[in-house]
């Protein structure tokens, strides 16, 4: 059973600590950056929302949802929307589930608004991370022909 928790003192080292297959590091920053980020996007006008991913009481992974400022080049759904920023399951997690039951609980606790109305979810991933892809694809995201950087943007009407 995957549950969303809010980064703790108690917990955040155990957060830091997870991290993804060697081949995969160059899809996410590290959770000690995300993390860092939120001081950045919090103190700039975005509304940062923290989590570390649980399976039975274990931290497995992190994922980082924003509304509001994410970066310098924003697609155009970005103000009409909420963003999953960092998405990450640890290397010794992969391959079980937990990406796609986390992905149902991300969407769960976004459907709630918990920053305001919005009318998109969005993700961008790079074009060759083919397991983000077709993740996202499954929970029906659609590829909007943007480009950021030299990540592709992929969209989910709320």
């Amino acid at each position: 059973m995957i549950t969303l928790r809010k980064i703790t003192l108690d917990n955040r080292r155990d957060i830091f600590n997870l991290e993804v297959a060697e081949e995969q590091r160059r899809f996410v920053a590290s959770n000690l950056s995300s993390v860092a980020s939120c001081y950045v996007l919090e103190t700039n006008g975005g509304r940062p929302f923290p989590f570390a991913i649980y399976s039975d009481g274990q931290p497995v992974g992190f994922v980082l949802m924003t509304y509001g400022i994410t970066g310098y080049e924003l697609p155009s759904v970005a103000h009409d929307g909420y963003c999953i920023l960092r998405l990450m399951i640890d290397k010794h997690h992969q391959n079980r589930g937990y990406g796609r039951e986390a992905m149902n609980k991300i969407l769960e606790f976004i459907r709630t608004f918990p920053a305001g109305p919005a009318r998109y979810c969005w993700i961008s991933y790079k074009a060759d991370n083919l397991p983000a892809k077709k993740l996202y694809e499954s929970f029906g995201f659609i590829d909007n022909g943007e480009i950021i950087g030299d990540e592709l943007i992929t969209v989910l009407a709320l």
